[in-house]
């Protein structure tokens, strides 16, 4: 019998899936709804795979209690999709209604077997986004097959059955595989289709269980009949058909053959009266339909289940959040009061995110003893603690766009020695700005070794032809002995400032000029270097194109820990470094007054390194184009030329697509003559792929958010195809509208412009984002194994906290880049952490001190805010900044007001707040 603490599914063994990862529809750290007083009964479910468990349950408890604790024992994150149905006394199948006490809904609960089954079928298993949930729908998908009502062509058939197969006894062999299909029965009439399921299972060889239930979905979703069920109706003539509801609307069948959809953004109404179930469309001149249609069905309670189905999918599929509850009426009610009772898919999807950071992820120093204790996470209430070495079923690490949490094992905990260290070491802003140059010196070079380390395997692999090799070494070598020097200077220098060498001559030492007006005068003669050295991405990107064996090298050293922002931002390191010196001599000369002994050198420093800046401005702004080109070409399959001369990329985010299947989370990209709409693939590389594109070349652009009800909506209007999305805010609506206007102009201007079309032969038809099932069916080679991609790029960021981000975002960042020692807390927690933060790249990357090679962990900061805390919130420290995003909340304290200054500044013009 199963009590409220969760246990190990039968699912676990098959994924490998630790016993803690998951809950259902509760908020992190909250507990599950109080069990209500009274006596207690038995439930029996039955699961997926035909086992049966026994839960404890209090009548009085309502069936979110009982559903919970079924979706707690699976460790199931995502159970929205599921429901628990039932046969009532009226012997029809009902679904549990979450909000009523059970001792309404079950009669008989000893002698009722509820089954839990999906009841939500998205309309793409990428949007599926838990390995545990995606077997489940497998199971439900052999169900359906088996009881014959997922029926289709031959071809599918055998298809789909060959994936279940290879799920369950792996790659083919020609008499284990028809042993196990003349034992197992998974379709009807599978005899006749035992050589054709054999010969679609010899072709899914190298498929992992997980892929072979990814397969089976994709085939699964284009079908017409997939996740239909249906309910018995007549039309006014009398005509026997079935009605269903589904992700795009209210389906109409006649026999198993679809004769028509009412889309939910065409109905305005769905009711029924007694055996009548009535669908009011919203007034179209251009449609034959009647406003009201008319359905009879077997019985009013017939129609009122049917109605129920209907409100839930439409509730869930369309609406952005929970409906709220109408107040009760005082003196009568007429009708139904049922609503739908959980989170929608967009709250599914927006959650999982939520978890995976509640879920702590953590990346602990090689040195970090195995013993150390173990942190713990709060999952339906009940402390557990985490195997941080087996996040991951499929033995990848874990995905970088969670919350990190250093402990013990990897950081050195603090207090207040950062008062004694103030009381030490000066106090005045030009010390402060001198010690922002020191670090983010250091991590310059240490991004430079980087580059030494890329060039030490490219020397070591003749597959780099040797132009590239001279180029890169010839170019790249005075700069790094340049700023080896450089750095020391500095060290020096900040030493002396501080005090802690030659003491008594401290007060000579208080500036920092003289040594920025000698490195800056000995780096112009280097300018001819900085220029060739971000050509080098040009070279190297050629190099690449002609050999894959390059391609292999320059990929398996960006996978390394060392590499932690994309190989091509490395390499325009040097030209973004003279931004940031002239930014730091900007405050010096800023904060001197004329009359201070330091301005003069200062001011001469900022007029060589300004003319230096001039110089190489336009190429630096030409090569980071070509290298978000370059990454944007990574992250994108189904594309052919995204990387010609004249593109210029504008901005890439999140925006939901209204089509027939109703508001379809997409990809969006930006550019100076095209835009491409995306999704991202459920595959090993995480890549999105793209299903069509919008030419800028005439095209119109107006809000709709009226027009189509849905908030903070604009539609795109082209010459050949008008696409209706929505933003994630009203800010982010602006933004996107904003962009694109300009991006329009610049297209109705330039008339010889970049050719648009550019989506691979391939990928020509995609936007139509449906395939026949005879495409589904036809032959496939072995799947080829793709790359592994890193899974952590701006892109994928975009994706999951569903934000946007321009290049002058990534400007912005460029130029408010840091390092330094913070001390860091979390929300619960009491002691600060010292660490080593550098901020690049929108993110926050942790280290224990500034001397380690690659960092600990990151956190990804687009979506997240930069505020002061409260005095609610009890921080009783100077200087101390809050980090925040939905219910992640950190705090991190600088050692300084300038410091504090420049850390709450720098997120926020970096992220664009």
């Amino acid at each position: 019998m199963v009590e409220p603490d969760p246990k190990a599914s039968a699912a676990g063994p098959r994924l490998g899936a630790p016993v803690t990862l998951g809950i259902s529809t509760l908020d992190p750290g909250l507990r599950p709804p109080a069990m209500p007083a009274g006596r207690r009964v038995t439930v029996r479910v039955r699961m997926l795979d035909d086992s049966e468990e026994l839960f404890d349950v209090s009548q009085r408890a309502p069936g979110k209690v009982l559903f919970d604790l079924v979706c707690t024992h699976m460790n199931l994150i995502e159970g929205d999709y599921f429901g628990l149905e039932f046969q009532d006394h009226h012997k029809m199948t009902v679904w549990l209604d979450l909000i009523k006490p059970l001792m309404k809904q079950l009669r008989r609960p000893k002698h009722t077997v509820l089954r839990f089954v999906v009841k939500f079928y998205p309309p793409d298993p990428a949007q599926l986004l838990e390995e545990l949930t995606r077997y489940l729908f497998a199971l439900q998908l052999k169900q359906d097959l088996s009881a014959g009502r997922l029926t289709c062509n031959d071809s599918s058939s055998a298809l789909m059955v060959s994936h279940v197969v290879q799920s369950e006894i792996g790659d083919f062999e020609g008499s284990q595989s028809r042993s196990h299909l003349l034992n197992n029965n998974y379709i009807p009439d599978q005899m006749a289709l035992m050589d054709r399921i054999m010969e679609f299972h010899s072709k899914n060889t190298g498929q992992t269980p997980a892929e072979s239930d990814y397969q089976l979905l994709e085939v699964a979703r284009r079908l017409e009949m997939y996740g239909v069920r249906q309910h018995p109706a007549k039309d006014r003539e009398g005509t026997q058909l079935s009605l269903a509801a589904s992700h795009t609307g209210v389906l109409v069948f006649q026999g198993h053959t679809r004769i028509n959809a009412f889309n939910w953004s065409k109905v305005r109404k769905l009711s029924f009266k007694r055996k009548r179930f009535l669908i009011k469309l919203r007034a179209d001149l251009n449609s034959s339909y009647q406003d009201t249609l008319e359905f009879l069905m077997g019985s009013r309670d017939c129609c009122k289940v049917f109605w129920k189905i209907c409100v839930e999918y439409h509730a869930f599929f369309r609406l952005f959040e929970e409906p709220k509850p109408k107040p009760k009426p005082v003196l009568f009610t007429r009708g139904s009061s049922f609503r739908f009772s959980g989170r929608t898919q967009k709250q599914v999807i927006d959650y999982h995110v939520a978890v995976e950071s509640f879920l702590v992820v953590v990346q602990t120093s090689p040195a970090a003893s195995p013993g150390a204790p173990r942190p713990h996470a709060l999952l339906n209430g009940q402390k557990h603690s985490l195997d941080l070495c087996g996040l991951s079923p499929d033995g990848r690490q874990p995905s970088p766009l969670t919350s990190p949490l250093l402990y013990d094992a990897g950081c050195v905990r603090t207090d207040d020695e950062d008062e004694v260290r103030r009381k030490r070491f000066p106090n005045d802003r030009a010390y402060f700005i001198a010690k922002e140059l020191l670090t983010t010196e250091r991590t310059y070079l240490k991004d430079l070794e980087v580059v030494s380390s890329f060039q030490a395997a490219v020397a070591l692999d003749e597959a780099a032809p040797e132009p590239l090799r001279s180029s890169l070494f010839s170019n790249f070598e005075p700069l790094y002995k340049f700023h080896s020097s450089f750095l020391r200077d500095l060290e020096q220098r900040v030493a002396l400032w501080e005090g802690r060498s030659n003491a008594h001559i401290k007060g000579e030492y208080q500036h920092i000029g003289d040594v920025m007006l000698k490195n800056i005068q000995g780096l112009k003669p280097l300018t001819a270097n900085l220029q060739r050295q971000a050509e080098a991405l040009v070279d190297l990107d050629q190099a690449c194109r002609s050999s894959r064996r390059l391609q292999d090298v320059c990929r398996d050293f960006e996978l390394q820990k060392v590499c932690y922002v994309p190989l091509n931002v490395f390499l325009l390191r040097p030209l973004h470094r003279l931004t940031h010196y002239k930014q730091i001599l900007e405050r010096f000369c800023k904060h001197y007054p004329p009359t201070h002994g330091d301005f003069r050198d200062c001011r001469a420093a900022l007029a060589d390194v300004t003319e230096v800046v001039e110089q190489l401005r336009g190429s630096m702004l030409k090569m980071e184009n070509f290298q978000k080109l370059l990454e944007l070409k990574k992250d994108l399959i189904g594309i052919d030329n995204l990387v010609i001369p004249g593109r210029e990329f504008i901005r890439l985010g999140c925006l939901s697509k209204l089509s027939g299947k109703g508001l379809q989370q997409r990809m969006f990209f930006l550019f100076n003559d095209v835009i491409l709409y995306t999704s991202r693939g459920m595959t090993a590389t995480n890549q999105f792929k793209v299903h069509g594109q919008l030419p800028l070349h005439g095209m119109t652009i107006r809000e709709s958010e009226d027009e189509w009800g849905v908030p903070n909506a604009f539609t795109l209007i082209g010459q050949q195809q008008s696409v209706v999305v929505a933003a994630s805010s009203l800010s982010e609506m602006e933004k996107w509208m904003e962009d694109i206007k300009m991006a329009i102009d610049l297209a109705a201007e330039t008339s010889n412009g970049p050719a648009s079309d550019i989506l691979s032969v391939d990928n020509k038809d995609s936007s139509a984002e449906a395939e026949s099932e005879d495409d589904l069916a036809a032959p496939r080679g072995p799947p080829e194994k793709p790359p592994p991609h890193r899974a952590n790029t701006t892109v994928h960021v975009c994706w999951h906290r569903n934000t946007s981000v321009s290049m002058l975002d990534f400007s912005l960042a460029v130029e408010n880049q840091l390092s330094g020692n913070l001390l860091r807390k979390f929300k619960n927690s009491n002691g600060w952490q010292k660490l080593w933060v550098v901020f690049t790249n929108f993110s926050l990357f942790f280290y224990k001190t500034h001397q380690d090679d690659y960092p600990l962990a990151s956190l990804p900061l687009l979506g997240y805010s930069v505020t002061v805390p409260s005095e609610a919130e009890n921080i009783h420290k100077d200087y101390v900044f809050k980090l925040h995003f939905k219910s992640h909340v950190y705090y991190f304290r600088s050692e300084s007001e300038y410091t504090f200054e420049r850390c709450v500044r720098s997120p926020r013009q970096g992220l664009s707040c």
